[in-house]
């Protein structure tokens, strides 16, 4: 069975340097090509890379640009750069890097050298990325030294654990590609109400499948939640055909495989905090989110709910 290669996107205004680029590299990776930092942006979101090497100058957006607007995205921003550029002052490897790209080439290039780098990096990054493959969130190991650090700082935190409801129907019948958009977009969602809404240190996680968790300060997580809510229940009918959203539900099996019709998707966010009773270790934030789980389950909309009980 053939390996699958990893996916480069190349970005230069020069057609020869993308030439140069494409013989380079074909023969061991996919490489994608762009001749400025606005397609590349498009063709990012499209093809998701696994490496970027980018000219520093460039037309409509430089590879200044392009860095800094790319690392702003938490879905994309774990993606490696190697900026390459015709000057070889100090002043423009450190404006690279405070950019964010992960390297730093002078052209001419050595090919060989080109090559031994994107090795180094993407090594480097499958190993320290902690992150799902999917969302590019991060991962478990992640999300629980983020819970234990909030454990620890002993400051009113509250944790939200978002799951969707039908989601399993939903595969079924339209399938794994419509499922993954259907997670992305949840993941898009939580981001943008979850940082932008509250301090842009709060954490969003990936715990896989259709489940998330994430962090936030205890006197914003409602209205966040609310937004959250609001936000996806607008954007359920988009994951349907009409047919499906003209009736309003579409037929599926349950879990003892009987037939029967199921509404469209909705979420539950259950809301687990400390200012309500006393939080020691992680497993117990996780023991409150599956109790209150059972519970927004039964209620057949997107819908949050939080631990009021008292310890």
């Amino acid at each position: 069975m053939l390996m699958k290669k990893e996916k480069i996107l190349t970005i230069d205004d020069d057609p020869d340097i993308l030439d140069v680029l494409h013989l380079t590299l074909s023969e061991y990776y996919d490489v994608l090509q762009a001749n400025n930092g606005k397609a590349a942006l498009q063709s990012v979101q499209q093809h998701i890379p696994d490496l970027i090497i980018c000219d520093y100058m460039m037309p409509l957006m430089n590879g200044l640009e392009f860095s800094k607007t790319l690392k702003k995205d938490l879905l994309l921003r774990h993606i490696p750069i190697i900026m390459l550029t015709g000057k070889g002052e100090v002043h423009d490897r450190i404006n690279g890097i405070e950019a964010g790209a992960d390297d730093y080439m002078v052209k001419p290039f050595a090919p060989d050298e080109l090559l031994a780098r994107i090795k180094m990096i993407l090594r480097r990054t499958i190993r320290s990325l902690d992150a799902n493959p999917l969302t590019h969130l991060p991962g478990n190991t992640s999300i629980m030294e983020e819970l234990q650090s909030n454990i620890d700082s002993g400051k009113p935190f509250a944790v939200g654990y978002a799951d969707l409801d039908k989601f399993k129907v939903y595969n079924d019948k339209y399938g794994f590609e419509k499922g993954d958009e259907v997670i992305r977009e949840m993941a898009r969602i939580l981001i943008k109400h979850v940082r932008t809404d509250a301090h842009p240190n709060a954490f969003v996680g990936h715990i896989g499948g259709d489940d998330f968790v994430f962090i936030t300060e205890e006197h914003l997580i409602d209205e966040i939640c609310q937004k959250i809510i609001d936000e996806f229940d607008q954007r359920t009918p988009s994951f349907y055909n009409d047919a499906d959203i003209k009736t309003g539900f579409i037929i599926g099996q349950d879990r003892q495989g009987h037939e029967q019709k199921f509404g469209m998707l909705s979420v539950s966010i259950c809301i687990v905090s400390n200012t309500t009773q006393k939080i020691t270790h992680v497993a117990q934030i996780g023991e409150i989110g599956a109790e209150l789980k059972k519970y927004a389950k039964g209620i057949d909309k997107s819908v949050f709910v939080r631990n009021k009980r008292k310890a």
